[in-house]
This record gives structure tokens, C-alpha cells and sequence, in this order.
């Protein structure tokens, strides 16, 4: 494994990290810090505000995280920081990270994201953990409605992923969460890319924060070895099924934009004989999370994905990022094929461009500062797979056609929940909705393409 890429020679204890907390990360296969961190944690533990800007699987999270468990040993108190993130499963990794990096030391957390029943949130609330990990809109509903709970002590506050939280999906949230905490704290943003609404934030909640860039503005890492595909759109899939079947020992996430297009994928997919398995903003909680732990685990090497699942999520040995659809936002670019060649691995990214596309596809090229090497696919090759793609195609249709996940459920589906069920330890009765939160409806970032919802 090239460490040598993300690491710099130094100790955590070199940096400042008291000795129980580097031997967490001794624990953790952390040797040293990587660039992120030792250019952030000196800043952070001389109570500076912090602007950080690295590529994602660099190790942003420890960043932030050391120096306020190392504040926290130091001044123990409930409520004593708050990380906001814009999906669920990124809150809940953070959470994780936390407690593993805090385990010798009895830390406590919280997630507060939608999707999970209130009142057990509520009842982790009262027990006055130290870390609060949540989505905005969540958050705001527990200040708004849960009794006794306040973050009128709060020490630190950290926006991940800074740039998805400064746009309008989470702005009214962000706003009301920012006026009911102490101004008297330490501010952490950090984030693969940076907008222009990280200035005005800056100075409406930062005092003389260090910026720190480990990384330029927008940009990919070195080992990521990535590829376009120009493709008619007819025969889209065709390709992707000729990708995944020459890789098909790979661990393969597919990006589309569309909820709809992850199930509707994954069932052509399965019908096809690859172990493929949807994520999106339109399954419940219970079934996103189940999902993402049977592809963890090796049970299924694909995972048909919206970006709700390009940000920040740690899932190990990701060799192949599929570009299904090109993203019309061009830094969404970067945190997809960021899901691959993390932390010195190596890893490809494929982009499928289609006419429709390839203005988009330009910029993307524009932001990278590159211009890619065509992925070698022979179409007379590719369009042997059209007729048996076609027919996983109606198969795929009709299954939804007849309500696949609604009034009739088939065999893949039973056996895709039975999976999830008896891996994550949770048996969800609902039925497949478009709302995820079970009346509201309110998502966690990002299913459906573009993520409008609050969440919660």
C-alpha cells in the first residue's frame, strides 16, 4: 500500500497529540499524520479556526477529531462539540471515527439524523454524550423540540464537507442552528472543494481562521487513474455491462443521477448474473444502511449509487468508480471518483459520456486542468452483450412495471432484504416509498440527483 502519497514523516505525538490518543490511532493503523493533518491539528491545538481544504480520503476527519477529543480530555463536559454533516451516512461514519479514536477514554455520541425515530434520539440525548454528529435539519428539530437539550456550552462546532452545507438545501437550517450556539467557540470548516459562500461564512462565524490547503482547489489524487468513454446513449448500458464484466473481480461503485436509475440498474444487473445492489435517497434508513454494509462486507461487489453516497463515506478498497451519468455539476465529479484510491490506494474512474453529456463532461475536464485517455472498448465487442442486456432490461421493467417493492415483492428483492435485515439487525416493515422519512419526507443529502430536503 503507497502510504507515502497521504503521509508525512512525523509523529501524532510530534504534533501535539497527547499519548493516549496517539496510541488510538497506533490502534487504528494511523503510523502518521497524513498531510491534512499535520498541517491542521498544530493550528487546531492552538485554538485557531480552521478553514481546511484537502482531497477526499486524505483524512480530514482526524483532523478535527483529535484535537477536540485532545480539548475534551482537557475539559471534560457534555455537549462539548457538534460536527454537521449533509448526508446520514456520512454523520454516522463521523460518529464512528469519533469513538474509535476516543474508545480508552469513555467518549460518548450522538447522531441525530432523519430517518431513525426521534424519541430513541431523544433518550441518547439524555444521557448528555459529548459529541453531537448530524445533518442540519435533524439537528434543528431536537434544539427546537427536544426538552433539555441546548448546545448554550458548546466548544466546537465543524461543518463537513463545508461546501454542500453553504448551498440552499441546508441554508435555513445552518442559519437557525448558527444563532442559537456561543459565539465564544472554535470553528472547523473542512471539505474536498470550497465554494465562494465559504467567504461569507467565514465572516459571519470564524475569528482569523488559518487556511489550509492540502491540496489544490479542486483535484484528484495521483493515483486515480481515470477514463472516459464516449458512448451513444442507446447502448449506455451495454457498456457499463461490458466494464463491469472485464473488471469483474473489482469492487465497483456505479453513480447515476436519478433514485429510479439505481434500482432499475442494479435490477438489470442482478438479472444479469453481478452482484449489484441500489443505495439511494428514496429507501428508508434502515435499508440504505443495510445496503451499504453488505457491500462493506463482500456480499455484493457493486453498488448502484446516487451522490448520496459520493460524500466523504470511508468504504475500504473501492477499486473502480463508474461515471453512468455524468454529473451536471462538475465538482460532484470529484467527490464520486473520490470514492476510489484512498489513503495511497490505487484506483480507476470511468466516465460514460454520452452527446447529451459532453458538455458537462467538458467541464469537468476544465476543473481537473486535464484532458483524459479514451477507456479502450471495441463497440462491435460491446454490442455482442445488446440482446442479453435487452432482455435483463424488460425483465427489469417488468418487475417494476408490477410493483416490485410496493404491493408484489419478487425473489431478488426478499432476498436483497433478508440479507440486510440479518446483517444490520433490523427488520424494516415499510413498504418502498419515495419519502424516506416516512411522512415528511425530507432526505439526507442528495438522493434523486440533486439532493433538494433538509437532511433530516
Amino acid at each position: 500500500m503507497a502510504e507515502e502519497i497521504e503521509e508525512v514523516q512525523k509523529t501524532f505525538k510530534e504534533l501535539g497529540i497527547c499519548d493516549q490518543l496517539a496510541d488510538a490511532c497506533d490502534k487504528l493503523g494511523w503510523k502518521n499524520p497524513s498531510k491534512i493533518q499535520a498541517e491542521a491539528i498544530p493550528h487546531a491545538l492552538d485554538g485557531k479556526d480552521l478553514i481546511g481544504l484537502a482531497q477526499t480520503g486524505s483524512g480530514k476527519t482526524g483532523a478535527f477529531a483529535l484535537p477536540i477529543l485532545q480539548a475534551l480530555l482537557e475539559n471534560p463536559q457534555s455537549f462539548f462539540a457538534c460536527v454537521m454533516s449533509p448526508t446520514r451516512e456520512l454523520a454516522i461514519q463521523i460518529s464512528e471515527q469519533f469513538e474509535a479514536l476516543g474508545s480508552e477514554i469513555g467518549v460518548k455520541c450522538a447522531v441525530l439524523v432523519g430517518g431513525v425515530d426521534m424519541m430513541q434520539q431523544s433518550i441518547n440525548l439524555a444521557k448528555r454524550p459529548h459529541i453531537i454528529v448530524g445533518t442540519p435539519g435533524r439537528l434543528m428539530d431536537h434544539l427546537t423540540n427536544t426538552k433539555g437539550f441546548s448546545l448554550r456550552m458548546l466548544k466546537f462546532l465543524v461543518l463537513d464537507e463545508a461546501d454542500r452545507l453553504l448551498n440552499e438545501d441546508f441554508e435555513k437550517s445552518l442559519d437557525e442552528i448558527l444563532n442559537v450556539i456561543p459565539r465564544d467557540r472554535r470553528t472547523y470548516l473542512f471539505s474536498a472543494t470550497m465554494t465562494k459562500k465559504v467567504k461569507k461564512l467565514q465572516r459571519a462565524c470564524l475569528r482569523n481562521p488559518v487556511k489550509i490547503e492540502a491540496a489544490s482547489k479542486y483535484s484528484t489524487v495521483d493515483t486515480l487513474k481515470q477514463l472516459y468513454c464516449f458512448v451513444p446513449a442507446k447502448y449506455k448500458d451495454c457498456y457499463l455491462v461490458y466494464i463491469l464484466t472485464a473488471r469483474s473481480e473489482s469492487t465497483s461503485m456505479v453513480f447515476t443521477r436519478t433514485c429510479d436509475a439505481t434500482r432499475f440498474l442494479a435490477l438489470v444487473l442482478s438479472n444479469l448474473g453481478l452482484k449489484a445492489i441500489p443505495i439511494s435517497g428514496h429507501m428508508t434508513q434502515a435499508k440504505r444502511l443495510g445496503s451499504l454494509n453488505l457491500f462493506k462486507s463482500g456480499q455484493y461487489n457493486i453498488l448502484v449509487c446516487t451522490d448520496v453516497a459520493s460524500r466523504g463515506l470511508d468504504i475500504p478498497a473501492v477499486d473502480m468508480v463508474i461515471n453512468y451519468d455524468i454529473p451536471s455539476n462538475s465538482k460532484d465529479y470529484i467527490h464520486r471518483v473520490g470514492r476510489t484510491a484512498r489513503a495511497g490506494r490505487s484506483g480507476v474512474a470511468i466516465s460514460l459520456v454520452n452527446q447529451y453529456e459532453l458538455e458537462w463532461y467538458i467541464q469537468i475536464e476544465k476543473l481537473i486542468g486535464k484532458t483524459l485517455p479514451k477507456y479502450p472498448a471495441e463497440e462491435v465487442e460491446v454490442l455482442l452483450l445488446l440482446e442479453r442486456v435487452s432482455d435483463a432490461k424488460r425483465i427489469a421493467q417488468g418487475k417494476i412495471k408490477d410493483g416490485v417493492g410496493k404491493k408484489r415483492r419478487n425473489r431478488d428483492d426478499d432476498e436483497v432484504e433478508k440479507d440486510a435485515e440479518k446483517y444490520f439487525g433490523l427488520k424494516d416493515s415499510r413498504k418502498f416509498s419515495k419519502k424516506p422519512n416516512g411522512g415528511r419526507g425530507r432526505g439526507g443529502g442528495g438522493g434523486g440527483g440533486r439532493g433538494r430536503g433538509r437532511g433530516r
